[in-house]
């Protein structure tokens, strides 16, 4: 692989170019907006989404969707609710032989899909891979270390990946659990708002611990009932993701429930950013599909009925911990 297109120039796809183009790989980002683009060519800065980071003069910004899909792979690196919009704009210019790896982390409002589902539907026959793990944007692209997870269910495409992305700062470490390397993701940004109100309500951090250690559990049960092997929900995508993003204020999702525990409101604190929180939008998926399920999840829950249905917080953590004892099963 010697060129590598990213569509999606938030702080996540942006960090992702300069993966690419530190392993000397020409790399092309596709960005909505044109502003952001010129940023990135004229000044080699996203100034929009990833400020005080400089970017290497060989990342090349784009706004034709066909002009980035060029590439021996893609990257994609859009918001989980913008997927399904992005892949069918990329369907028409995409070689059937490109590998289209998914890097957002979140399922569909309006289907309850995987990413890799959605592009399985509107990419048919092209090769998908997942890139997931504990990654704040701003790291990666300083180039600390980190550790992540590529699945592919295709090992020869997975290890032409790692070979392509991996370096002694980004750790790539190969999977062919395509499920566990989403599930993980998903779920834990709806646990990590869960853990900010913990901490925006003074409730301390063994209170945060216990609920992290909880919240893994549901991550396991929803995984398994999503065909995800348990061991990959223990790894880098699962344990390693819910960890730093249940305990930085870096995390969009941790600091969003921060907030909320501190009693702004949920409009208030989404109008004032200009990144997205996939739990908000998320915990309403991740628990109609628990449901659908049937599938015990009830820290997701509290966290939907606080979200989505005008729930007390007060009220919902109450009610947590008045849920009866019982064995401890992961």
């Amino acid at each position: 692989m010697n060129k590598i297109g990213i569509i999606g120039a938030g702080a996540w796809g942006t960090a992702l170019a300069t993966v690419a183009a530190r392993n000397g790989l020409e790399t092309v980002i596709w960005a909505r907006e044109a502003d952001v683009a010129a940023a990135i060519n004229d000044v080699h800065e996203n100034t929009t989404f990833l400020p005080g980071i400089a970017l290497a003069p060989e990342i090349r910004a784009v706004t034709s969707l066909a002009e980035a899909a060029a590439a021996d792979a893609l990257l994609l690196c859009v918001p989980a609710q913008f997927m399904r919009a992005v892949t069918m704009g990329l369907a028409p210019g995409l070689a059937a032989s490109t590998p289209v790896v998914n890097c957002a982390k979140g399922i569909e409002q309006e289907t309850m899909a995987l990413m890799s589902d959605i592009i399985a539907e509107t990419l048919p026959g092209r090769p998908i891979a997942v890139l997931s793990g504990p990654t704040f944007a701003a790291e990666v692209a300083d180039g600390r270390p980190t550790g992540v997870t590529l699945a592919a269910g295709d090992e020869t495409l997975g290890r032409e990946l790692v070979a392509a992305l991996g370096s002694k700062t980004f750790r790539t470490y190969l999977s062919s659990d395509l499920a566990g390397a989403q599930i993980g993701g998903a779920v834990k940004n709806v646990l990590a708002i869960a853990c900010g109100i913990v901490i925006g309500r003074e409730l301390g951090e063994n209170g945060r611990a216990a609920l992290i250690t909880r919240g893994l559990t549901e991550i396991v049960r929803f995984g398994i009932a999503k065909g995800a092997e348990p061991q990959s929900l223990m790894g880098l995508a699962g344990l390693g993701d819910l960890v730093l993003t249940c305990t930085s204020i870096q995390s969009r999702n941790y600091s969003l429930g921060v907030a909320l525990g501190r009693g702004e409101a949920l409009d208030t604190i989404l109008k004032a950013r200009n990144s997205v929180a996939e739990g908000a939008f998320s915990a309403a998926a991740v628990t109609a599909l628990a449901r659908k399920l049937d599938i015990d999840m009830p820290i997701c829950f509290a966290v939907d009925e606080v979200l989505n249905r005008s729930g007390d917080i007060d009220t919902a953590i109450a009610d947590l911990l008045s849920r009866p004892f019982t064995t401890e099963v992961i």
